[in-house]
């Protein structure tokens, strides 16, 4: 421009091209987020009709079973364990009986992703287990059916997510899993958000989760009525003697708690050791034994069934504590005996049923004018401990009481039995929060680097033969020995370096091979494998389920986590 010349102007209506660009991309990301939330309502109103027909069933069959003589009430629990056993076979090999635990693992295994096959068997296991007596939740079921069709309408329209929300609808689908059998909203979006961390919430899917929630409890409420699941009377009064028990009901519920989920763990463990069968059988003669002893508290459906009848006797006035103490431990027996046998149920009812007892005991003892307020405490406490989930105990509380005054006291005890649980937890999946890009790695299952085709040896194969065939034609340092799909040990270059050459012809591979190496199973993190592998002087590790033999896993495998990041969306 010259010396004396006019500054130039952009003619009307113009505007440069990065404006355009702008305007289109904001104008795309709107109309994809009304798309989503529309997706995310869409995906509650579904989860709120399949609750609804889940809960139907079940409690038909539950009431129908209470309604028959004692003798049958005794042996229904261990019939309804082995027809579950039986309908997980039906879901595959790999189907287990984890309802909750499998959202937890879905969430942090970075697919958002749970396998809808898989649906039908876990949930006709569930109808099975709780309709029968099983003393387990509902929630576990809804929950994992929420995230199922959330995670299955994502992947079939994936085209409307951006890689940072690869598993927005599952979660919107479990919160409204939540919402719909508790008529309580609120709770289930935050126990779909709190519920995969310790510490921690996940992030970006608030308003997409809420939505679902609302969504699924306007559909559920629609069919089963809006009738809360148990009322409760009376106004809690605010002052500071009442909050100090409630820091008390607090600190009982927290040791309690801790008891509770060392039980469940070591059931957990159970779980999976020796036949289906025996374990259904064991599990069944336990609970048959605790409805035996229920009926002399004052009734079997005390200790049958989700525990909302129990709850209401307990609050009964006139009920001793000793009465109370048996019920709870009876209760605790037998949910513990579920697990170990396979059941399918949830642990959120149950940590409620036990936190309501235990407030109920303390306040017999201190002799509390309010009948109510430390059972509720209690909940909060209990609930909020075992399964890590504070802000979602308190929420709960307030939800299933219709009493925002049970909200202070409640949120005291549960911060107190934060502080004595410590890291305990119902389930082993949960990480304490979100974690960065090598921890990431490290959190991944063993299962995303596992080497299915590695060849094996048969444990009576000659160690010449092992060397020619197995090591040197495949170019292997260590080969696992299998017996059928058995794995028995693991055998290297090692192993033969310190034999004679002469007598290869004659010893067989079982006779060389190592077992005292870990094995892992697909569960296992990364980080506990190189562990493992570390401690154990190895480059490989067998990874094995339920004894059976999957594949192995190697050091040199690790190098391709960049590529496994690369093909799926980050968290």
């Amino acid at each position: 421009m010259t010396a004396g010349s006019t500054r130039w102007r952009p003619p009307e209506g113009w505007r440069p091209a990065w404006a355009i660009v702008d305007r289109r991309r904001i104008a795309a990301l709107s109309k994809r987020s009304q798309q989503v939330l529309l997706l995310a309502g869409t995906t509650g109103a579904v989860v709120g009709l399949l609750v609804a027909g889940f809960d139907k069933v079940t409690v038909t069959l539950l009431g129908w079973i209470l309604g028959l003589p004692t003798p049958v009430r005794v042996v229904a629990p261990g019939v309804g364990l082995l027809v579950a056993a039986g309908c997980l076979r039906l879901g595959g090999r790999n189907t287990t009986p984890s309802t909750s635990d499998e959202y937890i693992r879905a969430f942090h295994a970075r697919s958002g992703h749970v396998d809808l096959r898989a649906v039908p068997a876990r949930i006709l296991a569930a109808v099975a287990t709780l309709g029968s007596g099983g003393p387990l939740g509902y929630e576990g079921p809804a929950l994992y059916a929420g995230a199922a069709v959330g995670s299955t309408l994502q992947r079939r329209l994936k085209r409307y997510f951006s890689t940072d929300e690869s598993n927005l609808l599952m979660v919107a689908g479990a919160a409204a899993g939540v919402s719909a059998i508790f008529k309580a909203p609120v709770t289930g979006l935050i126990f779909a958000l709190e519920v995969p961390y310790q510490e921690d919430l996940a992030r970006r899917m608030l308003l997409p989760a809420a939505i679902s929630a609302a969504a699924s409890y306007v559909v559920f409420a629609a069919i089963a009525g809006t009738e809360p699941i148990l009322p409760i009377a009376g106004q809690p009064p605010f002052n500071l003697i009442d909050l100090g028990g409630a820091a008390a009901v607090g600190l009982a519920a927290g040791l309690l708690a801790r008891l509770f989920v060392g039980l469940i763990r070591e059931a957990k463990r159970l779980s999976v050791q020796g036949t289906v069968w025996g374990r259904a059988a064991a599990g069944g003669a336990v609970i048959g034994a605790t409805v035996l002893l229920g009926t002399l508290l004052g009734g079997s459906d005390l200790v049958l069934g989700p525990g909302y009848r129990a709850l209401r006797w307990a609050l009964e006035p006139d009920r001793g504590i000793l009465g109370i103490v048996a019920l709870g431990t009876l209760r605790v027996a037998g949910t513990a005996a579920v697990v170990g046998a396979g059941g399918t149920g949830g642990l959120f009812v149950p940590l409620v049923i036990q936190g309501a007892l235990v407030g109920r005991v303390i306040g017999g003892i201190f002799d509390s004018g309010n009948a109510t307020l430390f059972p509720v405490v209690g909940i909060a406490a209990f609930l909020g401990a075992g399964y890590r989930v504070p802000l979602a105990a308190v929420v709960f509380v307030a939800e299933f009481t219709g009493r925002p005054g049970f909200v202070v006291p409640g949120l005291i005890a549960a911060v107190v039995a934060q502080l004595v649980m410590g890291r305990a937890s119902v389930s082993e999946y949960q990480l304490a929060g979100r974690v960065g890009h090598l921890e990431g790695r490290l959190q991944l299952p063993v299962s995303a680097v596992v080497s299915t085709e590695l060849g094996t040896v048969p444990p009576d194969a000659s160690v010449q033969e092992f060397f020619w065939q197995h090591l040197v034609g495949t170019r292997q340092y260590a080969v696992p020995v299998v017996d059928g799909d058995t794995y028995l040990g693991l055998a290297g270059a090692d192993e033969l370096d310190r034999m004679d050459h002469e007598r290869w012809e004659e010893i067989a591979v079982k006779d060389v091979m190592r077992t005292d190496v870990p094995v892992a199973t697909p569960a296992w993190t990364l980080g506990a494998a190189i562990a493992a592998m570390e401690e154990a002087g190895t480059d490989r590790l067998a990874v094995c389920h339920e004894g059976r033999f999957v594949g192995v896993i190697k050091l040199s495998d690790l190098g391709q986590l960049d590529e496994i990041l690369d093909r799926t969306p980050p968290q």
